[in-house]
Parts: C-alpha cells; structure tokens; sequence
C-alpha cells in the first residue's frame, strides 16, 4: 500500500498565495506521502474569485467546507455550498466562483497527486503581475499537461438565481 502512517501539524504546513486568483492554500497531504496517488489541499477564495477555465488529467474532488460556489463544468453550472461534493474527472473542463459575500473554503483532492506546491508556486509567480494571456498561461501549464482554456467565472456572467443575491 503507497500510503504510510502520517499525522500533520497544521500549524506547520506552508501557505501559497496567489493575489490575482484571490487563492490562500495550504497543502495538508502531499503527493509523496500516498505513493503520489493523492495531494489534499485546503483553499481560501476571496468573494468574486476562482481559477481560469482549464483543464488538466488529474481527477478533482472538492468539498466545500464554507461559502457557496458556482462551479462550471463540461459547460454546465452547478451551485455548491457548505457540505457539498464536487468531483471533476480528469481532462474535463472547469472553473469556478466563489459567489459568498465573504472568503469561502474548499478541501480539495487530486488525484493522481500533484506537487502542489510547486505547480501553485509557479503559477503565483506567473501571475504576479496580474492574470496574463493564455499563451503565457498555457506556456506554464504545458509541462503540468494543465491546458488553460478562458478566463475565470466571473460574478458578472452569472444570473440572479446562481449568485443567490
């Protein structure tokens, strides 16, 4: 069995921040304690933010632990709150949103597992200037077989009855 007996202090894991995509996380499994099969990542997203529409070949599970969401995926919307379950299956599209008025949190699981602190480090520096093209993007998604495909979820683009408000 890949996995070993672990017990992680949460006070010692490190935190990445990404200012452009609104994004605190903080990586409570990393890959090479699951035989690489795993990574669980906590995130933080500001009110109004989520990722780039993309996609990648690892398999999403996200558990929203506070706010609520609206999640696009393989072009369908879905609202998710508190106690939901989300999974993407590896090369669908998505992107979402978080649409509380305040911070809302995800524990998210990749599978396989991903170096997520070097993927999300990466990404923190190439967009420290701000969200860049998608060439640019997808230059530093290529290696990570991560394909950026739009922009983010935008408050904007959404209907009354998916913000709730």
């Amino acid at each position: 069995m890949p996995f070993h007996f672990q017990h992680s202090r949460l006070r010692q894991t490190r935190t990445q921040v990404i200012p452009a995509l609104g994004l605190t996380l903080r990586v409570l499994l990393e890959p090479e304690d699951s035989g690489r099969e795993l990574t669980i990542i906590e995130t933080v997203n500001a009110p109004g933010f989520g990722p780039p529409f993309h996609r990648h070949p690892e398999t999403e599970i996200f558990r929203v632990l506070e706010g609520r969401y609206i999640f696009e995926v393989d072009g369908t919307r879905y609202p998710a709150e508190e106690g939901d379950l989300v999974t993407v299956p590896g090369g669908a599209p998505h992107r979402f949103v978080n649409v509380s008025g305040k911070p809302a949190r995800q524990l998210v699981m990749m599978l396989p597992g991903l170096d997520a602190y070097a993927f999300f480090g990466g990404l923190a520096e190439t967009m420290r200037n701000g969200i860049p093209s998608r060439s640019v993007l997808n230059a530093f998604g290529e290696p990570w077989g991560c394909e950026f495909l739009g922009g983010p979820l935008t408050l904007d683009q959404l209907t009354l009855a998916e913000t709730g408000r």
